[in-house]
């Protein structure tokens, strides 16, 4: 498996990484059965990587169908392998901006992370 597949699966485990965050050490009892109420209910930085853990799950689509493209196009591999880093480098940033309530540079990182996707489309693009 590549590198830049790696980075696929990594990018689809992230957004349980925050909702771990998100739901433990928050003092309220988990209610397994309601847990999308008892998400929205946290306060602060489990608030916050509710918010992350959704942001990456809508993230995800976009960036695994970019890889996969580019793969499909037989674009260079290091030219892919380095947009896949940069995406997962940029959206951990971005969930620790995220979790710390740095909001700016948070966009930063979103930014710098959709950067990454439109590179790796427009790469497609271009070759075909």
């Amino acid at each position: 498996m590549t590198i830049a597949y790696w980075c696929v699966f990594v990018a689809a485990m992230m957004p349980f990484v925050f909702t771990g965050i998100a739901k433990l050490g928050t003092g309220k009892p988990y209610d397994n059965e309601q847990p999308r109420a008892f998400l929205e209910n946290v306060s602060g930085y489990h608030r916050r990587a509710h918010w992350a853990q959704l942001n990456s799950f809508e993230a995800f689509p976009a960036f695994a169908a970019a890889v996969i493209i580019a793969q499909q196009l037989a674009i260079a591999q290091s030219t892919i392998d380095i947009y896949a880093i940069s995406f997962i480098a940029a959206r951990v940033l971005y969930g620790i901006c995220y979790l710390k309530n740095w909001a700016s540079l948070r966009s930063l990182f979103w930014m710098l992370a959709i950067a990454c996707v439109i590179g790796l489309f427009v790469t497609s693009g271009v070759r075909a």
